[in-house]
């Protein structure tokens, strides 16, 4: 059971919406909360235990889980479950043949970004050389994941927990664009049969030029964006991961 919760804060009282948001809700529920900063994590000032929700930005809440001995979760942005909703080709590649490619003009427009937690660029299209300068700071052995480049006419992120629907919030393009709710109902079945989901997580749906309902991508429910969830669904969400991924110390 947690008992107590430490948030983190940017310093002199700036917080994430999210966190805000979060604190809110934990202290609604009664519930000890502390502010916290990143560097007083790595210093190890914070007297960490499972019973102790830690809730920031990725980096953060993956830390606190080394501290308390736990392997970090694996990424999973393109679960098998649910490719068939994908609606574009995906592929695994690396920075030095994307970059090479690029350069020998042999490459089509593809979409890019890093595979795993280790962002060392963010996902773009890359068309011409120009483009090449958003990997200046990453390895040529980085591994990426590509697509095809497609056109979304608005993105939604769909809010589960427990395999249960309990938000959808629009987050890019059209608003009047809704995606095909009995789409996404779908999606969320097959990700739940196939034990793909976690206790709680947020996976993003668009709607594509050609007026289909595709998988953007999963996202796992810790130091998630809300796109201005309810605050009592988001604690709810936040909960129920942290309570999931404490279940599982190393050793």
């Amino acid at each position: 059971m947690i008992r107590r919760a430490f948030i983190q804060e940017l310093g002199s009282g700036r917080m994430e919406p999210e966190m805000r948001d979060l604190l809110g809700g934990l202290q609604e529920r009664g519930l000890s909360t502390e502010l916290f900063t990143a560097k007083r994590l790595e210093r190890r000032q914070l007297p960490l235990d499972r019973e102790t929700l830690v809730a920031g930005d990725v980096p953060t809440v993956l830390g606190a889980l080394g501290q308390l001995g736990i392997e970090p979760p694996p990424t999973n942005d393109y679960p098998r479950s649910i490719e068939p909703f994908l609606h574009r080709r995906l592929w695994t590649s690396t920075l030095r043949k994307l970059t090479a490619d690029i350069e020998n003009g042999m490459s089509p427009p593809v979409f890019a970004k890093p595979q795993g937690r280790k962002k060392r660029f963010t996902g773009h299209v890359f068309r011409t050389q120009e483009d090449l300068i958003y990997l200046q700071r990453a390895s040529l052995s980085t591994p990426i994941l590509c697509s095809e480049v497609v056109r979304w006419q608005s993105e939604y992120r769909v809010f589960v927990i427990r395999g249960r629907i309990v938000g959808l919030r629009h987050y890019a393009g059209d608003p009047a664009i809704r995606v095909d709710e009995a789409q996404v109902e779908q999606a969320v079945r097959a990700l739940e049969e196939a034990g793909e989901g976690t206790a709680a997580y947020g996976v993003d749906f668009g709607v594509l030029e050609t007026g289909q309902t595709a998988l953007v991508e999963w996202n796992d429910g810790f130091s998630l964006g809300s796109y201005g969830l309810d605050r009592s669904l988001y604690t709810e969400l936040t909960l129920a991961r942290w309570a999931e991924l404490t279940e599982f110390p190393l050793g």
